[in-house]
């Protein structure tokens, strides 16, 4: 198989090809090496690629049958290989637990070949890192490839590898998946454990899941990560049938709502409002029945509830981090973490338990505020980014020494209304790359559904690839030169 053939196959065409002994999984692993040495340099997507990728351990059968796989370098670990997190307080680390989510992974045929960049302890929505750089996008390195999944999100639109481990507390997979003009999931609540050390972690917000460029990867993967262990906090609803099955059912006829006014302090891109228009209007075509709608909370509510999650947030907590860095031998101070990361660990050392109260409390009045308002939907479409992607250096990167933890809290509140309030409902939602703006560059728009019913997103994600399909657009820097 040609660099050039590994490229337009996404994780499930690449299977088929196994299965079928087209190719093997040591071929795709050497291709998958060759889209890295060949793009890798360009977008410093990709801080580590296996010296033994080609002998790492990984079943050849199961949905994937081999196919390359690539890890974010926070979350899910793998035992005994690093995750430094994006932080010079965590250089070198290596843990000693394999996470489900990985077991999952081996067990399914996708073979892990390497770390993926992240924001410092994915904390920022922009990979940017002291430790590692800027990852860029590759449909223009002038622009961020938005965060803190960045790093799996471009190697996927650049074809090294068709789909890459993410994980979402605000965003971290949506924010990629829209800039970067992939597919982006991010579960409902409680939907991929993530034990066996860290289930329903900072109260179930951050979720696990993948990058891919399709929706029926995104539904095999969904197949694949799903499912409960002991330990975990609750057991969430069962889906009917598999989603690579949902695939194949009728949608039916959906209630939808459409956001078209501003949730937090930035305004809609002219550009992105006329793809929520145009997808709304091919909604109503395909005969469901759609009904614009107000913000589901009051803004006041929004900022002070992202407030007290950065407060809670475990990443940034003291005992956490005390922890850690003694783990390391290190200690917290502007050698290890970065200028607002540093900031907010001090600001969270001033909290009072108080704060946790508050949390919980935040954390019941938005479920139930948010699920009332939507409750008449069966799924809400939003535009994932209010902008498209925008430059280096004019986000909230965790690099920058002027920003006051007010400003970054602020400027997140801003920039990520309509992604974080489903973190703290649960909702499941997809940003998928369905528009492009005029100079070229992707355009992502989120729907979202009831919780635990990721199979209508797999249903209506399905009609919307077939009505108004991505797969042919192509980023400037694409492995294979096409």
């Amino acid at each position: 198989m040609k660099l050039s053939e590994y490229v337009v196959h996404d994780a499930t065409g690449l299977a088929s090809l196994v299965k079928k002994g087209e190719v093997t999984p040591l071929e795709l692993t050497r291709r998958a090496r060759e889209a890295h040495d060949e793009i890798n340099p360009r977008i410093n997507a990709v801080i580590e690629f296996y010296e033994d990728a080609e002998t790492v351990a990984g079943a050849d059968g199961g949905p994937f049958h081999g196919v390359p796989f690539l890890r974010k370098d926070v979350g899910c670990t793998e035992a005994g290989r690093l995750q430094e997190q994006g932080s010079r307080l965590f250089k070198g680390h290596r843990p000693k637990t394999d996470s489900y989510f990985f077991h999952r992974a081996r067990d399914a045929g996708l073979r892990t070949l390497g770390r993926t960049t992240t924001s410092e302890l994915g904390t920022s929505g922009f990979t940017e890192s002291i430790l590692n750089g800027i990852t860029r996008n590759p449909w223009n390195v002038e622009r961020s490839a938005g965060g803190s999944s960045g790093g799996s999100a471009a190697a996927v639109a650049a074809g090294i590898t068709p789909i890459a481990h993410g994980n979402d507390g605000g965003g971290s997979i949506r924010v990629p998946a829209a800039w970067c003009g992939v597919v982006g999931l991010n579960p409902s609540r409680g939907r991929i454990s993530g034990g066996p050390n860290n289930q329903d972690a900072s109260f179930g917000i951050p979720r696990e899941f993948v990058l891919s460029r399709t929706v029926r990867d995104m539904a095999a993967a969904l197949d694949v990560f799903s499912g409960s262990y002991p330990g975990d906090p609750f057991i969430i609803v069962q889906p009917n049938r598999s989603y690579v099955d949902e695939l194949s059912q009728p949608t039916g006829r959906l209630r939808v709502g459409v956001a078209r006014t501003k949730w937090g302090e930035i305004d809609v891109e002219p550009e992105v409002l006329n793809a929520v228009d145009s997808a709304a209007a091919l909604l109503e075509e395909m005969g469901h029945i759609v009904t614009e709608i107000d913000p589901p909370c009051e803004p006041a509510e929004r900022k002070r509830l992202r407030t007290i999650i950065m407060q809670g947030r475990s990443s940034l907590s003291g005992a956490s981090l005390v922890g850690a860095a003694r783990t390391m031998g290190r200690a917290i101070n502007d050698d290890t973490l970065e200028p607002v990361n540093l900031k907010l660990y001090e600001h969270n050392q001033n909290s009072q338990l108080s704060h946790f109260v508050d949390l919980l409390e935040a954390l019941r009045a938005l479920r139930f505020r948010v699920g009332e308002a939507i409750h008449p939907f069966n799924i809400l479409l939003t535009p994932t980014m209010p902008t498209v992607a925008l430059p280096h250096g004019t986000g909230t990167c965790t690099t920058n020494p002027t920003l006051s933890v007010k400003e970054f809290m602020e400027a997140n509140e801003a920039l990520y209304a309509y992604l974080g309030i489903f973190n703290v409902t649960g909702h499941p939602s997809v940003s998928l790359p369905l528009a492009q703006s005029h100079s070229g560059l992707p355009i992502g728009l989120q729907i979202v559904g009831r919780f635990g019913d990721e199979a209508t997103l797999v249903r209506i994600a399905r009609d919307l690839e077939e009505a108004r399909p991505w797969t042919h657009r192509r980023p400037s820097i694409r492995a294979g030169g096409i």
